[in-house]
């Protein structure tokens, strides 16, 4: 039998948190169930405000779940919500229940979950699911809102969720995510009325060896792509069997040394733009084909009888506001793609200026070690190299303030080869 938390690498402390915390909201959803039937009870002779305290106390109703990209904030918050409305009277997310098979495959009619649809999630999107949420439960014990990304939302989204969040309804949990508690990634408002979870960036072995005995990689494989993938477990299964996954990589360390000549800086630049632009297209291509085909079908197109050959009139407000979804989709999705690259590239510097130091720390790309990052350190002095790194990083920040990503990547290049042209 296959524990839910068991999909959770390298959180043993975290694990064992979430466990107690989903069998006290067992006993605190009983207590409920109770009250509600007018049952006898300890609470029998309490109002429902003092319940609801006792409740409280025992289960927090909001959380937030933060870690480093790859650590597995939502994966975290997947398995906790699946051990919530876990069914199994002998183990709480045995991971077999109907209720637990269907949180994790996304399905449960009572876990809804949050997710960015483009640059941002809007109020409009945090309202209509708060509303649905403050429903009791159909088949669950608690209405369960996972929000991926929660350093994503507006504004407006964040004010939105956080009058939610002040003012829950008795059966609703919020589980957040977000890369951190800075205020940059979570509003101190919401951040102070969350149980704060933080998750580590899994080892390498114990990524390896998911690969190996989850996904059936041979060894050797699966072992360089642990050691390459930055603690980032979805990444490592990218790398041990996606070719274009490794070239995109090797191209993206390689504009480290493009940047050096002026005849491959701005060639290089081009290429790492139109690479995470091409595959932005194309990991977007099948959705926005289904949800198109899908809208059209729902609007009458496509069938066959008089005016069933084409969407009735006034329904091109709805086509174009799925259009303008799927645009912003893709430049997000685009964004997140060369932001990898970019992260690469500066962990790749950030290798050469542990060499130059002598410093003894775990390598994030140790199969570069002998043809890039060694001649680099010995080539480039440890200040020269930290310019590097923070010619990335200003780089990664012009992409979040929306500064085209030629122009943001070729003054990168720029920066870059100013460093590593001269000593």
């Amino acid at each position: 039998m296959t524990n839910v938390f068991d999909r959770m690498i390298g959180q043993h402390g975290l694990v064992d948190e979430l466990l107690t915390a989903a069998t006290s909201a067992r006993s605190a959803a009983a207590r409920l169930d109770e009250a509600d039937d007018g049952a006898v009870s300890m609470f029998a002779d309490e109002p429902a405000a003092e319940v609801e305290t006792v409740v409280r106390e025992s289960m927090t109703h909001a959380w937030l779940f933060t870690g480093p990209p790859g650590s597995g904030r939502s994966v975290a918050a997947t398995c906790f919500a699946a051990a919530l409305q876990c069914h199994a009277p002998d183990e709480v997310g045995c991971g077999e229940c109907r209720a637990c098979t269907t949180v994790l495959a996304g399905t449960h009619g009572d876990v809804r979950h949050i997710v960015p649809e483009g640059l941002t999630i809007s109020v409009a999107q945090i309202r209509g699911i708060v509303q649905l949420a403050a429903r009791r439960p159909t088949t669950g014990r608690w209405q369960i809102v996972v929000v991926e990304d929660a350093d994503r939302l507006t504004e407006q989204g964040a004010n939105a969720l956080l009058k939610a969040v002040e003012e829950p309804p008795d059966r609703t949990i919020f589980l957040l995510c977000a890369p951190s508690v800075a205020p940059e990634d979570i509003a101190i408002t919401l951040r102070s009325r969350c149980r704060h979870v933080g998750l580590t960036a899994p080892a390498a072995a114990g990524i390896a060896r998911v690969l190996i005995d989850r996904d059936g990689i041979e060894a050797d494989r699966a072992e360089w792509a642990a050691s390459v993938a930055g603690g980032h477990v979805g990444r490592a299964k990218r790398l041990a069997t996606d070719a274009s996954a490794r070239q995109q990589r090797d191209q993206a360390l390689g504009l480290a040394r493009a940047a050096t000549r002026d005849s491959t800086a701005f060639a290089a630049a081009e290429t790492l733009v139109k690479t995470a632009t091409d595959a932005a297209n194309q990991i977007s291509a099948e959705r926005d084909a289904a949800e198109t085909e899908e809208l059209m079908t729902a609007l009458g197109a496509g069938g066959t009888g008089k005016g069933t050959a084409r969407p009735p009139r006034g329904t091109a407000g709805a086509v174009k506001e799925l259009e303008k979804r799927q645009k912003s989709r893709r430049t997000r999705t685009m964004r997140d793609v060369l932001d990898r690259a970019l992260v690469d590239l500066a962990a790749l510097f950030r290798d050469g200026l542990s060499l130059a130091m002598g410093a003894q720390v775990t390598l994030m790309h140790p199969d570069k070690a002998q043809d890039l990052t060694g001649p680099m350190s010995r080539h480039a002095s440890p200040e020269q190299l930290l310019r590097c790194i923070e010619a990335v990083l200003d780089c990664r920040e012009a992409l979040e303030t929306n500064v085209k990503p030629k122009f943001a990547v070729d003054a990168m290049v720029v920066q870059i080869g100013r460093q590593l042209s001269h000593r």
